[in-house]
């Protein structure tokens, strides 16, 4: 049912556990399986340095997770937010159709993360050329 990839994944997940002081935290969950996951990424002159996770849900969830944190390290926000939903089941081996919304779900709580980040950078910009 799964790749030997995603296997992997889940039993040696990687980048897994919460960071302490974050640039930013993205989050989200799907209502119907249960899944939920946090992204943790610290950032630097716009590159993701370190990414982290924690994933409460199915082997194909964790999994999904943890790719998409290799996947996105080191790349540049841009870089980041152009990972898709089918880059990160490629990247897996492939998903079950029934659980497609797993690799769906991590790529989004990516780009919620990468999003808040830019939100907040942008505002910290306003205020200070209101000073």
């Amino acid at each position: 049912m799964y790749s030997k990839t995603l296997i992997d994944h889940f039993r040696n997940p990687r980048n897994m556990g919460r960071m302490e002081n974050p640039d930013a935290v993205g989050k989200g969950g799907n209502p119907v399986c249960g899944d939920v996951m946090y992204i943790y990424l610290k950032i630097k002159d716009n590159r993701i340095e370190d990414i982290k996770f924690e994933t409460f849900g199915c082997a194909a969830a964790i999994g999904t997770t943890s790719m998409i944190t290799e996947m996105a390290k080191g790349k540049t926000l841009e870089e980041a937010m152009k990972i898709t939903k089918k880059d990160v089941e490629n990247a897996v081996g492939g998903l079950p159709p029934i659980k497609r919304h797993c690799s769906n779900l991590s790529a989004d709580v990516l780009r919620k993360a990468i999003e808040k980040y830019l939100a907040e950078q942008k505002a910290k910009s306003g205020k200070k050329k209101g000073k």
